[in-house]
């Protein structure tokens, strides 16, 4: 009855418009104070530990660390080497796009950011060269999704902050431990490589099949120039994911890091952005990150309601007893994840179902790392599927389309997103080989 009221709660409040961490804080404090004997005091105690976490740190600074490079040029930049590397290919500008999305996604950590900082520039690009502009939309709005998956990514820092410290127990009835940022990092390399692989070929087909124009071959002159040009912004990538895995720093230190080399580079080395800029974009970093801490503040009263009321052990307990064993819950989390997915943004979401689904993939012998790269790539997916799908507003923003135009026009590059769903669900290998490889898991 319990478990039911809260999630009736819960839906109710977001149901009527209501943001989603005042309807987790409203839902979390009326259930506590009145169907529970929590002490106050535990609630206060819990709600200060909870957020007291030094893996939290990195999200302001990567979220900061993606606002310099966006608006520092450096994405200017990375458009340039990736249109001499593949501009020559069917649908040369699209290509480029993905590639370009791919490379920046591992500098932000987040997918509207990489939209925005592409999207602005190669969606016009394409319209001048004679693409749809439906195409160049959607190949941008459903690249820039890697933003989440390539790491680094804020999304798995997230997940692993809302499921450390669970009391979840594995089908040996030994306990299972959250995954690690640093485990989760790794695990998303190989996947992100793959799905950017797989919506370039997505997109060099679609523009083939429909006679879509190819740009010239540059010369190696041109691509050693660009690749010049870009160096300070990809040595980013080398620096933060080099730093992490050769112990030099761990991943919050590696986000501080990253946003004063960002810092750096747009303000001194490239020089795009003026140093009067500077205050506004560490505003908006700092209201970006506001908004997400607000979000885990209460999420965190939300876990901890859920342990108090053994809700996740019991769901888990429930669900072996009906017989569900590992295939027939991840397939019924893929749709569930889905389906948040696309009425609320990811942070949410993980927030929200990560200490409720985590226990019972544990419980059923599930990789906490695998499990936590099958929500990311839900997420994915979610960034692009109406009604709330956060690329599909930037997207259609810059490109002037209606919101049901965009979701036509990603639709393509869904459907192989929804393909490598299931490869990534019933292959842990695709995503625990590399983690395993270099003896982190």
């Amino acid at each position: 009855m319990t478990t039911a009221l809260i999630f009736l709660l819960l839906v109710a409040l977001l149901f009527v418009g209501m943001p989603v961490s005042i309807a987790l804080g409203l839902t979390v404090l009326t259930v506590l104070f009145t169907l529970t004997d929590a002490p106050l005091s535990a609630v206060a105690l819990k709600l200060f530990t909870g957020i007291e976490s030094f893996e939290l740190m990195c999200v302001p600074f990567f979220i900061l660390a993606g606002n310099f490079m966006t608006h520092g040029g450096v994405a200017r930049r990375m458009i340039r080497f990736a249109t001499a590397m593949v501009g020559h290919w069917p649908g040369g500008l699209g290509l480029a796009a993905v590639v370009a999305c791919a490379i920046f996604a591992a500098l932000s950590g987040s997918s509207p950011a990489t939209v925005v900082a592409v999207g602005s520039i190669m969606i016009p690009a394409m319209v001048a060269r004679g693409y749809p502009k439906k195409f160049g939309a959607g190949v941008v709005a459903s690249s820039g999704a890697l933003g989440i998956l390539i790491p680094p990514s804020i999304v798995m820092v997230l997940y692993s902050v809302a499921t450390s410290g669970m009391a979840a127990i594995g089908p040996d009835g030994k306990r299972v431990h959250a995954a690690s940022v640093d485990d989760l990092f790794m695990a998303g390399v190989v996947p992100g490589l793959v799905l950017a692989t797989l919506l370039a070929l997505t997109t060099v087909w679609l523009a083939w099949r429909r006679g879509y124009p190819a740009g010239a071959r540059q010369p190696w002159s041109e691509r050693l120039a660009a690749f010049v040009d870009c160096f300070w912004g990809l040595a980013l990538i080398v620096i933060v994911m080099g730093g992490i895995y050769g112990g030099v720093f761990t991943p919050t230190e590696a986000a501080a890091v990253s946003a004063v080399y960002a810092f750096v580079v747009a303000v001194f080395i490239y020089g795009d952005l003026p140093l009067n800029a500077v205050p506004r974009v560490l505003l908006q970093s700092a209201s970006m990150s506001a908004m997400l801490l607000y979000i885990i503040t209460n999420a965190v009263l939300f876990t901890f309601l859920l342990t108090h009321e053994q809700i996740p052990q019991a769901m888990a307990d429930w669900l072996i007893h009906q017989g569900f064993g590992p295939i027939a819950f991840l397939l019924v989390v893929n749709v569930i994840l889905l389906v948040a997915g696309s009425i609320m943004e990811p942070a949410s979401v993980t927030l929200i179902l990560a200490p409720i689904l985590f226990p019972v993939a544990a419980k059923l012998g599930i990789d906490p790392v695998h499990f936590g790269i099958i929500m990311v790539v839900n997420m994915e997916i979610g960034m692009i599927t109406p009604p709330v799908g956060l690329n599909l507003y930037v997207a259609s923003g810059i490109s002037q389309l209606g919101l049901m135009t965009m979701s036509r026009a990603v639709v393509p590059w869904l459907a192989t997103m929804v393909a490598f769903l299931m490869v990534v669900t019933f292959w842990p290998d695709l995503s625990l080989a590399l983690p395993r490889w270099l003896g982190m898991h």
